[in-house]
């Protein structure tokens, strides 16, 4: 039996009925529900949930329907860009599955998505069928409002459409590997200092392989620079920690502190326990 993980990222971050609600139609759908997170200022939150094809698959259905049903952009306010309600639906291959089994996966479940709630998907990752938007960034460039007001620049949703739906959005739908997001907390209300450390660090401006990173106004005495790795072995996460730091400091800023969202592959601690606090992870841990 082929397994999947799947990390939707919901549009939703302060209604605990809205959420719980969210949670309960995944398990409802027999997906084992193995984590949840929310951010008010982000006004968004990421659910961790496994099964195999078919459970994933009657998961996502299930929450797309509530986020269709109970979210409307057009008075949703946050700090992270979006273009849905249902914003972003990954799926990550388990075990003996391979990522095209993901891409299969992933492709099934935006059409299932349109046949059962009207809501199209672009896809994204490893799943993009349009280079000009394999990366997340590209497909959610204009976020929400730009779409309903001029459409993708990368051309009509990948299924369904040709317009978005009016309140939902769109999904953003891809297949890729394990990811770690996680965000560094900045003691500056200077979001443009976030911003110019993002830039300096992501893949995509010429930085560390595999990281995408974005610097967000957190609110007036706090930024983020808020991360994800999609290959924490080229690029340890103390590495990037570090790296914040140290531009962080150029800037006379310091680090407030980091957040984890979502779970994290137990590799990528051991290393960063070796790195940071000189413990060894290949001999049997000693506490006191």
């Amino acid at each position: 039996m082929k397994l999947f993980e799947c990390v939707p990222n919901v549009s939703e971050g302060r209604d605990a009925a809205v959420l719980d609600a969210c949670a309960l139609a995944i398990e409802d759908a027999g997906a084992e529900l193995a984590h949840r997170t929310s951010d008010e200022v982000h006004h968004r939150s990421v659910f961790t949930f496994f099964g195999d094809q078919a459970t994933v698959l009657a998961a996502s259905v299930a929450l797309a329907k509530v986020t269709t049903a109970k979210i409307d952009l057009r008075t949703h306010r946050g700090a992270h860009p979006r273009i849905g309600a249902l914003d972003v639906l990954p799926f990550v291959p388990l075990g003996d599955a391979s990522m095209h089994d993901a891409v299969d996966v992933a492709r099934e479940a935006a059409r299932l998505i349109w046949e059962a709630c009207g809501v199209p998907s672009f896809y994204y990752g490893a799943a993009a069928a349009n280079e000009k938007r394999r990366q997340l960034a590209d497909v959610r460039a204009g976020e929400f409002e730009g779409l309903i007001e001029r459409g993708h620049r990368g051309g009509p949703p990948d299924v369904g459409g040709p317009s978005v739906h009016p309140s939902a959005g769109a999904v953003a739908v891809g297949a890729r590997p394990f990811l770690i997001a996680f965000n560094i907390v900045l003691q500056s209300g200077d979001v443009l200092i976030a911003r110019e450390i993002a830039r300096s660090l992501r893949e995509r401006s010429g930085g560390l392989r595999t990281l995408r990173a974005l610097g967000i106004q957190l609110d007036d005495e706090r930024t983020q620079v808020s991360c994800n790795i999609t290959d924490a072995n080229a690029t340890p996460l103390h590495r990037v920690v570090g790296l914040v730091r140290t531009l962080a400091a150029r800037h006379g800023v310091g680090v407030a502190g980091c957040e984890l969202i979502g779970l994290i592959p137990r590799a990528a601690l051991q290393v960063l326990a070796e790195h940071e606090l000189g413990v060894s992870t290949s001999e049997p841990a000693q506490t006191r």
